[in-house]
């Protein structure tokens, strides 16, 4: 199965504070946290396009992924869900594959993996969750979790969706890709959670 792939860096990153740098351009392990998210999808051989989604928030990001070759969109910025259609819209495969660009730690295996379990046809959209517990266990408390077979489960942001339904407007029944993978646990939208990405690689 091949995918186009999504990468959502055009958010206000408002979390993080005012630090001068933009979230997508965070340095994580010496590199750009937005440059190992599409590392890890561009060498996924179940993925044959990535598009990252930018916005007036992030002109640094834009700069820098057009300077590498990576091809960008500019949305408004205004929402997750605004951006995402705007994105879409300019796509064309029944699925995509969405990925925020605060995953430092995501791997190729991992996404591999989770386009893998993956059903179309059978299913109109999964999301890749991680046991509340490991995300615990690294040091981040959850700020919204799901229960689902007496678990509590935290979103990733990485998710399979259908496309043109969700253009439409339709509902989704999301399938949970349920792990307890460290990869998917850290998404950096606080300082905190920045030198927690940034100590896996100190070694």
């Amino acid at each position: 199965m091949l995918l186009e792939a999504l990468v959502n860096a055009g958010g206000k990153g408002s979390r993080m504070g005012n630090c001068g740098i933009e979230k997508p351009m965070q340095i994580v392990g010496g590199m750009h946290t937005v440059q190992r998210v599409v590392d890890a999808l561009q060498a996924s051989s179940h993925i044959e396009r990535v598009l990252v989604s930018v916005s007036d928030n992030t002109p640094e990001t834009e700069r820098f992924l057009n300077g590498t070759g990576v091809e960008t969109i500019r949305t408004s910025g205004e929402s997750f869900m605004d951006d995402l259609h705007q994105a879409f819209e300019t796509m064309n495969g029944e699925y995509v594959l969405t990925c925020p660009s605060d995953l430092p730690l995501l791997t190729t295996e991992v996404v591999d993996t989770f386009i893998e379990y993956f059903a179309p046809g059978t299913m109109e959209s999964a999301i890749a969750v991680v046991d509340e517990r490991t995300v615990r266990g690294v040091g981040i408390t959850p700020s919204y979790t799901r229960e689902d077979g007496g678990r509590n489960w935290v979103l990733s942001g990485l998710c399979i969706m259908n496309r043109p339904r969700t253009l439409a407007g339709d509902y989704l029944e999301e399938y949970l890709f349920q792990t307890n993978w460290v990869e998917l646990s850290v998404n950096v939208n606080t300082q905190r959670e920045l030198d927690l990405a940034r100590s896996y690689f100190q070694d």
